[in-house]
């Protein structure tokens, strides 16, 4: 959907022509007082639940969630999950093209987690939302429902926020400068401007390697020893140049988000990620938090090396519609608030009960 109005960006640049692409199940209340919104981590994207299709090569990241009977039951709930600003699934991102017919490329502007919100509420304005009943995302999507939260606390009814913080850590940033690196200091970043050279020059070689890196953060020290130990990979042996299972598994993420995903949009979106916080120019996280006074549930995953748990304990005793964290059980570490749907269903159906059965006819 086209938003119309060009976005004025914390930074202090206009972004015109702004474009976010979003996917919808259930059906909207006349008032839009059933509407969910959902929001997707750092290389997600709109397709939240479905089976796979064009642009789509997996079924929907949250598909065990979403749809008739399930926790958000699209026979109640109109969900909504927006590709985010920066992305490269149908938003406004690094390889769309500027008014004047040129990729953005490198000179993209620095975005943060406060200009994806505020791209998201004039969406929400399009469609007519005044009001949502409830925010969800986690890990980048978790920044972002958050930040809703304080930003637009008369706009989110409820919020349920999954492995994420507050503000990015030192650690935290630490990562994302890395792989951030490691994108532009392959020779096809071309400065960012590669979306005009020749197919298949592009830094696919730095992005890859920024995936290996991220993957290992996503994933737990004993689940990887568990699954890979020190095995090598069939037919291949480590001392004659061949390589371990736990390496050839990090080759094959690498390899799927190169075929999927845009380089430029990680940049953007990792950027993004660092400046995560929610009390930046609003006195402090916890004078920030006490504006966000709706329901509230803070969940972490107990093995989550990259977003521990400490964090979100933190979060959670700040906020005032909080009552304490809680604890997603996996051993799959950060991947763990998408693989556990079961767990994060309940959570889900903790923070919209479903309707109390009418009172039998007398």
């Amino acid at each position: 959907m086209e938003l119309g109005e060009p976005l004025g960006l914390e930074s202090g640049a206009t972004l015109p022509g702004v474009r976010l692409a979003y996917e919808t199940w259930g059906r909207r209340a006349p008032d839009g007082s059933n509407a969910v919104l959902v929001l997707h981590a750092l290389t997600g994207d709109s397709h939240a639940a479905g089976p796979a299709g064009p642009g789509h090569p997996s079924a929907g990241w949250w598909d065990a969630l979403i749809g008739p009977g399930r926790a958000l039951d699209t026979d109640r709930w109109f969900v909504v999950a927006p590709n985010v600003l920066g992305g490269c699934q149908g938003s406004t991102g690094p390889s769309s093209r500027r008014p004047d017919g040129t990729h953005w490329g490198g000179d993209f502007p620095y975005l943060t987690i406060r200009d994806q919100v505020a791209a998201e509420a004039q969406l929400a304005d399009a469609l007519g939302i005044g009001r949502w009943a409830a925010v969800i995302g986690g890990s980048m999507g978790g920044m972002r429902a958050l930040e809703w939260a304080v930003s637009r606390p008369e706009r989110t009814g409820s919020l349920l926020v999954l492995a994420a913080p507050s503000a990015s850590s030192a650690e935290q940033i630490a990562w994302g400068s890395t792989q951030i690196a490691a994108i532009r200091s392959d020779p096809g970043w071309r400065g960012g401007g590669y979306h005009d050279a020749p197919p298949g020059s592009g830094p696919h070689q730095g992005l890859g390697l920024a995936r290996r890196i991220a993957h290992v953060t996503y994933r737990s020290e004993p689940e990887l020893a568990a699954r890979f130990g020190r095995r090598a990979q069939p037919g291949e042996l480590p001392s004659l140049g061949g390589r371990y299972q736990v390496e050839s598994y990090l080759d094959h993420h690498a390899a799927k988000l190169v075929r999927r995903f845009d380089a430029g949009s990680y940049v953007v979106l990792t950027e993004a990620m660092n400046a995560h916080d929610v009390g930046r120019g609003r006195g402090g996280v916890a004078r920030a938090l006490r504006r966000a006074d709706m329901p509230a549930l803070i969940a972490g995953i107990d093995s989550d090396r990259l977003y521990p748990p400490a964090q979100q304990a933190e979060t959670a005793a700040l906020l005032p519609g909080a009552d304490g964290l809680r604890i997603v059980e996996s051993p799959y570490g950060h991947d763990g608030f998408l693989i556990e749907t079961d767990q994060v269903g309940s959570l889900v159906r903790e923070l919209l009960p479903p309707p109390l059965p009418a009172p039998p006819n007398r």
